[in-house]
């Protein structure tokens, strides 16, 4: 009878419930890979032909070998195993793969009996750790943005002087306060999805959609009634709801695709998926018609003609006047860039110290 529980180092490898732990840790990994990892681990020791992999886990679809190299690639890489000093999967030139580490099956220690019973607190702590990181990214895309409305659109015409660099550290704080808000919504809505779907592409998608939803929603509804409050009017369209949604489920696409990235150990480049949904998602937001912070910081120049907030050179950089709609396309696909790479990429830092 097949066991439906291994362990091997600090791994477990739950078949029934299709979860692979590192130190109860649940790591991302794909339904196909996911069955060619149980292939090598109920096969412990004895070789894995290629042609057994294509018929147990491709089913007879035809693909090339480099899908299984890629497939063994990304195992070692859950595994954080070494290809030229093998702890857990070793190539056999031209003929397949073994697993060479000790793995057990069969009932659990009490010692790990226990530590299974403290998972659900584990989850938790995980939760925050993961949705706290995210927020600490959306701080950093603020400040990033923030600088550059400051410095590229926000001076005055005079150029510097005391009213330049209050206009920058002004537009630098508002934008790490705006991102540290949307970031708090976008990254614990994915944390929380995860909790139920940990290993699901659409939960860190919803998570990403609702948490976004949430909190631009209520932004807008704060911002428009505390702009009646105090000068009597405010600006026809600010980033809400709707935009929230879309970069959220963005970020969270990004995230996803991110952690599946294979070509690079670099974070750097690991980002890259993330930082290119992110561009999309925020140029279309504008192109739609949306705001995000660029768009909405132009409608607030326009309700307050006397201010010396203006994004004009930013505009004439794409032959507009003011900040028009080539220019919030394109800053709003900067803004989507930045925001969905430094949430993603804060929460693969946290998860990779998690599982170290």
């Amino acid at each position: 009878m097949k066991s439906d529980s291994f362990r091997f180092g600090r791994f477990t490898l739950d078949v029934e419930g299709r979860m692979l732990r590192r130190d109860g840790v649940v790591l991302d990994v794909s339904n196909r890979y996911f069955d060619a990892l149980v292939l090598l681990v109920r096969n412990a020791g004895g070789l894995v032909s290629k042609d057994r992999f294509m018929d147990d886990v491709w089913r007879g679809v035809p693909v090339t070998d480099e899908a299984l190299t890629q497939c063994i690639r990304t195992l070692r890489r859950a595994l954080d195993d070494d290809a030229a000093r093998p702890r857990f999967i070793e190539t056999v030139p031209k003929h397949g793969y073994r697993f060479v580490a000790q793995v057990a099956t069969g009932e659990i220690s009490p010692e790990q009996a226990a530590f299974v019973n403290e998972l659900p607190k584990r989850n938790w702590q995980i939760f925050w750790f993961t949705g706290g990181a995210g927020v600490i990214g959306g701080g950093i895309a603020g400040l990033v943005g923030g600088l550059f409305y400051g410095f590229a659109g926000g001076a005055p015409p005079q150029g510097a002087g005391t009213g330049g660099a209050s206009i920058v550290l002004v537009l630098t704080a508002l934008a790490v306060l705006v991102a540290l808000i949307g970031a708090g919504g976008v990254s614990f809505g994915i944390a929380s999805a995860r909790l139920f779907n940990p290993n699901k592409w659409t939960a860190m998608i919803v998570g990403g959609a609702l948490g976004g939803f949430v909190v631009g929603g209520l932004v807008k509804l704060l911002g428009l009634d505390a702009f009646n409050i105090v000068l009597g009017q405010s600006p026809t369209q600010i980033t809400g709801a709707l935009e929230g949604a879309v970069l959220g489920s963005a970020t969270g696409l990004g995230l996803w695709l991110s952690k599946r990235a294979t070509f690079s150990q670099s974070l750097i480049y690991r980002i890259w998926p993330a930082a290119g949904v992110g561009a999309i998602a925020g140029a279309l937001i504008t192109a739609a018609g949306g705001r995000l912070l660029g768009g909405s910081l132009h409608a607030l120049a326009e309700l307050l003609p006397q201010s010396q907030l203006r994004l004009d050179r930013i505009g004439a950089a794409f032959g507009e006047v003011g900040l028009g709609h080539i220019s919030q396309i394109v800053t709003g696909g900067f803004e989507g860039m930045l925001f969905a790479a430094c949430v993603s990429g804060a929460i693969l830092v946290a998860e990779r110290q998690m599982a170290e």
